[in-house]
This record gives C-alpha cells, structure tokens and sequence, in this order.
C-alpha cells in the first residue's frame, strides 16, 4: 500500500467512524507536546502523564493543545502511560455526550470555550452590539502595526492638485 493511499484510509476512519471507547480507554485533553511524538495529556480528574502517538497517525494527523483524545493505557510505562488510539473531532464529542459517555470534569472546558452561547435571537443582538460599537469608534489604534515595514505616508490636498492643473494647462498653451 503506497503512502498516499495509506494517508487517505488513516484519515477516512478517524472522520468516519464513531467510536465508544473500551472500560480500559480513556478520554483524555491534550496539554501539549513534548516531543518525538510525545504529548502531555491529562484526564477529567486532573491526573498528567505522557502519551505517544501511534505510527500510523504520524505524518497523517496532527494534534494541537485542547484537542480530546481516546487513550489506551500502557501498564508496563514509567513515563509513558498510555498510547493515542483515536482523535476525536467536534462530531465525535457531540456523539459521545448523546451517549452519556463525556466525562463529567470536560463539560465545563468545552462551554465555556463555545463564543456561541445563548440563543440565536440573544446572539444576532450581541452582534448587532458589537457592529455599533465598532461604527462609533473609528480608531485605528487596535490594528496591527508591522514594525519591519518603513511607513509612508501620502496626503494629497486640493491645492497641489489645482496647482498641478494649472501647471499642465500652461504647459499645453506654451506648446501651441
């Protein structure tokens, strides 16, 4: 099987699939990697320990810190206690809290990160909040300023382009 083909069956399953994990996984939220496809996990109770990334998702998958995983336990490890089996994506946390399977100590983590919250009609008025005190202030203070760039700045008034009329109109009567 040729890499591409590889990659393209690795990343249908993870997608696809929904998956419940086992007595003996666990989900756990990624805190960071540490390295040579070691990351730092912790559980819902707030234990940390290294996990590891399976060879078939290296190169294939990418995890950043926040995501949910599904983690089997390496009971033999010192440092490294458990081995990634799935990644889960936003349609597998839904799936898994329609089952009852979310642990109790992320349900806190992914409301409040959710911008979205209330319902629509409370959230059009925030925007519509937002949208007008945007419109007030016209101040350009916030904006990003690349200080690598020199600045030039152009103004251009009525009087040197009248002045530049009058020069090209003189000009064209000296000609004829």
């Amino acid at each position: 099987m040729s890499k591409a083909t590889k990659r393209k069956h690795v990343v249908k399953e993870l997608l696809e699939d929904y998956v419940k994990p086992t007595e003996d996984q666990q989900i756990m939220r990624v805190l960071g990697s540490n390295g040579n496809n070691l990351h730092e996990a912790v559980t819902c109770s707030g234990e940390r320990y290294l996990v590891s990334m399976p060879t078939k998702f290296r190169k294939n998958l990418w995890i950043k810190r926040g995501d949910f995983v599904i983690v089997d336990p390496i009971k033999e490890g010192e440092k490294v206690k458990g081995e990634i089996s799935f990644i889960l994506y936003r349609d597998h946390i839904q799936y898994l809290r329609k089952l009852g399977v979310w642990p109790a100590g992320f349900q806190e983590d992914c409301t409040s990160g959710n911008r979205n919250e209330g319902t629509p009609k409370e959230r059009s008025e925030r925007k519509t909040k937002e949208e007008d005190d945007s419109d007030s202030e016209d101040d350009d203070s916030d904006l990003f300023v690349n200080t690598n760039r020199a600045t030039v700045l152009y103004s251009e008034s009525e009087e040197e382009t009248d002045e530049d009329d009058e020069e090209e109109e003189k000009e064209e009567e000296g000609r004829a």
